[in-house]
């Protein structure tokens, strides 16, 4: 359950700023829904030169709004694995939207490919999410040998 948070407002633009309104926090999500990352380190490593500092807040802030869940690795107990809630997996449509608008109006790294599918086959683009989604957490509650 998320921890009630002060609002400046119930705009509800408003509230998605305060969860959402710096570069860092939709590039974790992104991390996490995309490129199936699920530490620290991995994000750490992702390539965008987070601080490790500004990545410990941004998971923090996170997992104080219900958009992740932290919990031990079942490899590795020493280990926090990061995954989406169902809060968070909904944010996919919000992020394909990101993608298109960006790529319509700037030059990007996104794959074309992947900005093709999103752009002409947007429903099984987020299926996909969706399974993949759903398989990471059957997989997450599974012990390794």
């Amino acid at each position: 359950m998320a921890t009630p948070r002060t609002q400046r407002s119930r705009c509800p633009i408003s509230i998605a700023l305060e969860i959402f309104g710096d570069p860092w926090t939709l590039l974790v999500v992104r991390d996490l829904m995309f490129k199936g990352l699920r530490t620290f380190n991995e994000f750490l490593n992702a390539g965008e030169g987070i601080a490790s500092n500004v990545l410990a807040e941004r998971l923090t802030r996170l997992e104080r709004a219900g958009i992740v869940t932290r919990h031990a690795d079942a490899a590795d107990a020493r280990k926090r694995v990061y995954r989406l809630t169902r809060k968070g997996i909904d944010l996919a449509p919000v992020l394909v939207e990101i993608v298109l608008w960006s790529d319509r109006y700037e030059d990007t790294d996104a794959p074309p490919q992947t900005v093709h599918a999103m752009r002409t086959q947007r429903e099984e683009v987020l299926s996909q999410v969706q399974r993949e989604w759903a398989e990471s957490g059957k997989l997450s509650g599974r012990r390794r040998r």
